[in-house]
């Protein structure tokens, strides 16, 4: 009767939360990085007296090498991630088998710490030793702090990372598309990546849960640094 009813309760009770993070931080690394390289070396390039075909052929060129770039490094950091969590999960269980007694007072003295009481956590820890998977996955939780990841992580940080760097590399590259003098893009370059930029940051703030505005004026001056330092030295080299 008790089951029944917190299955209804449940039913009836949802929860917002956002569950995303993972595919949100990889387009916020794809997104930012391929805005903001891109956009320097497009603005390092016009300081430099570049014609508008050469920045755009350099811009791809290094808009397609930093997608493959950052899209291998999010493959390998999460493939990593993942031999990370089957090694330990490996040792954890040749622990519990073992030591069983010491991972059961570790399982004991995790369960005390959130305040619950001896005749309260006794029947938890010998339920867990009757199931060894969820004492394995208990244990890999709250005592290592770790999620078991989606073996599917790491092609798809790999490719989100990868396309979202494309699509913000390209935004200060499509001016020198259709503006063939150089100084002209530059200057249209700078205010629709800027405007991205706010935009980008705004969206990023959002869903980070930090203030929005704040966040889209910190990525915006950013990029603005960043594209302004390598005109000028480019300008520098040049004279």
């Amino acid at each position: 009767m008790a089951q029944e009813m917190g299955k209804s309760l449940l039913n009836q009770h949802t929860e917002e939360h956002f569950t995303a993070g993972e595919i949100v931080r990889d387009i916020i690394i794809g997104v930012s990085d391929g805005l903001t390289v891109p956009f320097a070396l497009a603005a390092g390039l016009s300081g430099a007296n570049a014609s508008s075909s050469i920045i755009l052929t350099a811009g791809i060129a290094e808009v397609a090498a930093g997608a493959i770039s950052m899209g291998l490094g999010g493959y390998l950091a999460a493939k990593s991630e993942a031999d990370h969590y089957m090694r330990e999960m490996k040792r954890e269980q040749e622990e519990i088998d073992d030591v069983p007694d010491t991972e059961a007072a570790e399982v004991a003295e995790i369960l005390s710490e959130y305040g619950v009481q001896p005749h309260e956590y006794m029947p938890v820890v010998n339920a867990l030793r009757k199931n060894p998977q969820a004492w394995l996955d208990f244990m890999m939780k709250f005592e290592l702090g770790l999620e078991k990841p989606n073996p599917k992580r790491a092609l798809q940080s790999a490719f989100t990372i990868a396309i979202a760097y494309i699509v913000g590399g390209m935004v200060p590259l499509i001016p020198y598309i259709f503006i063939s003098t150089a100084r002209k893009a530059v200057i249209a370059s700078v205010l629709l990546t800027l405007l991205a930029l706010m935009i980008f940051g705004y969206a990023k703030g959002y869903f980070t849960g930090n203030k929005p505005i704040q966040s889209a004026l910190q990525t915006a001056l950013i990029g603005a640094i960043a594209s302004a330092a390598a005109f000028g030295m480019a300008k520098a080299v040049q004279g």
